[in-house]
């Protein structure tokens, strides 16, 4: 499966984008904001792609995972992640951060946006974000979603306690 966007490649992620996946996911900087925080060693990277490869092979995934790739190399990923009915999902997504404001984020969170609700019929989406996080905020605006909450957030990796917001479409 992909999804072409104006400038990406949207496929399937896993293990063949582990030294780019790793690259950015173990960069403490590119990784302040997100919720399970830095990838500490390669295994560690391993083992989610592993996941996550193991995933796309269900005939009824709980979530997928796409690798954003520019000119067939990986730069990040977006992920739709479905509930239980399958009728409300979260996104998220995370990109390195050498290409940071160029429009790639938004590029790729509409595609799997679009994605969901006409591949996958989800009918409501919901999207978290560190109130510290501008970027991802302005992003999930940009999309279209409403914030909806303000609430505490406990990174589970460092114990840090932050504000979340709260986003839907």
């Amino acid at each position: 499966m992909e999804i072409k966007t104006a400038r990406l490649v949207l496929r399937p992620l896993g293990l063949w984008a582990l030294p780019a996946v790793h690259r950015y996911a173990a960069d403490p900087e590119n990784t302040r904001y997100m919720f399970f925080g830095k990838k500490q060693t390669e295994a560690e990277t391993a083992a989610f792609l592993s996941a996550v490869e193991a995933e796309w092979e269900k005939e009824t995934p709980a979530f997928y995972e796409f690798a954003l790739t520019l000119a067939g190399s990986p730069i990040g990923a977006v992920s739709v992640y479905l509930d239980e009915s399958r009728s409300e999902g979260e996104l998220g997504w995370i990109l390195d951060r050498r290409y940071h404001r160029k429009g790639y984020a938004f590029e790729a969170a509409e595609a799997a946006v679009r994605f969901a609700r006409e591949a996958l019929g989800v009918r409501r989406i919901t999207a978290h974000c560190d109130t510290r996080n501008t970027p991802s905020y302005k992003l999930m605006e940009k999309l279209g979603m409403r914030r909806v909450s303000t609430g505490p957030r406990l990174y589970p990796q460092t114990g840090e306690l932050a504000e979340e917001y709260t986003y839907i479409l």
